[in-house]
């Protein structure tokens, strides 16, 4: 028998997160001292519009059953890129962070579909070497942007609760979400993900597809970087950790499986939207920071625990061993001793 699509992980973990997040957020005034407005709702939607980009450009890879670590460095490079060359004309800095990101996409691309090289200590060596090259780049200062007319537009307030940012945001999952569901190339990034080598044996195209996805994850990422450097108006050599960590369990919470071959744009958009607005009920309800982090690790065990296959097979065995007409008969049975 089938099972129903809404009780897949695919569909059930971002529909659970969001619709969880989401009544907690709305009950924010029965727990606490804090109201929620207007503003609230644009805020969250800036929290997704910073970390969006990052969750949907790992996630793309996940899918395909590799993992890119290099996005937080192709997104510190490409918000760097756009301070520096884009002081005159805004679209020189943007066109520098797309134009770096594909080509950051294209080598670790090659390497791992041509090499057939593990991409977690490929993409691991790129995002440490992005991130001395940003360094150098800025010689290890926050560097200013002065287009103050860029930065007030990039987060002006549109229809209430959006910004420019969070629109461009939108709009890069809604065409992930038409490229995977509409087309053969998302069919097959599943496929890949899921079996690679019967998708080499049906004639999938395993390596350019690779390389194309890890080239949209770097566009993306570059583009994310240089949305917030002109949102911020300056550029940060080192974000850190925590972007990665988040966009991680947001791909998860989205429904991308850790063993790949699984995973929607629309998922991600679930997973995302539910961390944005955990990180916005942290902010109004001032939960300390280690309370937040500690909230996350046990979120992200959870995850793991869910998505292990081994359990998973375990647990619809013994669904279908406890489910109707299932019973099981004994080896020996019992003897009418009135025969």
């Amino acid at each position: 028998m089938t099972s129903h699509p809404l009780g897949r992980p695919a569909v059930l973990l971002p529909l659970t997160a969001f619709g969880v997040t989401l009544v907690a957020f709305v009950l924010v005034p029965t727990y606490s001292d804090a109201t929620i407005g207007s503003f609230d709702v644009y805020n969250t939607l800036q929290i997704f519009a910073r970390l969006g980009p990052l969750a949907l450009a790992l996630g793309l890879t996940m899918i395909a059953g590799e993992f890119d670590l290099s996005v937080v460095g192709t997104y510190a490079l490409g918000g760097m890129l756009t301070v520096q060359l884009g002081q005159e004309h805004v679209a020189h800095g943007v066109l520098a962070a797309v134009g770096a990101g594909a080509a950051i996409g294209l080598a670790q691309g090659c390497l791992i579909a041509g090499l057939r090289l593990p991409s977690m200590p490929v993409t691991l060596a790129t995002y440490i070497a992005l991130l001395g090259l940003t360094s150098a780049l800025s010689g290890g200062l926050t560097k200013t942007y002065a287009n103050v007319d860029v930065i007030l537009w990039v987060d002006q307030t549109v229809l209430t609760w959006f910004s420019p940012r969070s629109l461009i945001t939108l709009a890069l999952f809604a065409l992930a979400a038409l490229v995977l569901a509409a087309t053969r190339w998302g069919r097959e990034l599943r496929a890949i993900g899921g079996d690679r080598r019967a998708s080499r044996v049906a004639g999938v195209a395993v390596g350019p597809l690779l390389v194309g996805t890890f080239v949209a994850s770097g566009v993306i990422a570059g583009l994310g970087g240089s949305l917030l450097s002109l949102s911020l108006g300056s550029a940060n050599p080192d974000p850190g950790v925590q972007p990665l960590i988040l966009a991680a369990a947001a791909a998860l919470l989205g429904g991308v499986s850790l063993a790949g071959g699984r995973g929607s744009a629309v998922g991600l958009l679930g997973g995302i939207l539910a961390v944005a607005l955990l990180a916005e009920i942290a902010t109004v309800t001032a939960l300390p920071a280690y309370v937040t982090q500690l909230f996350y690790a046990g979120l992200l065990g959870i995850i793991v625990v869910v998505d292990a296959p081994d359990l998973h097979s375990a647990l619809v065995r013994l669904r279908a061993d406890l489910g109707p007409g299932n019973a099981r008969v004994p080896a020996h049975p019992a003897r009418n001793p009135h025969v």
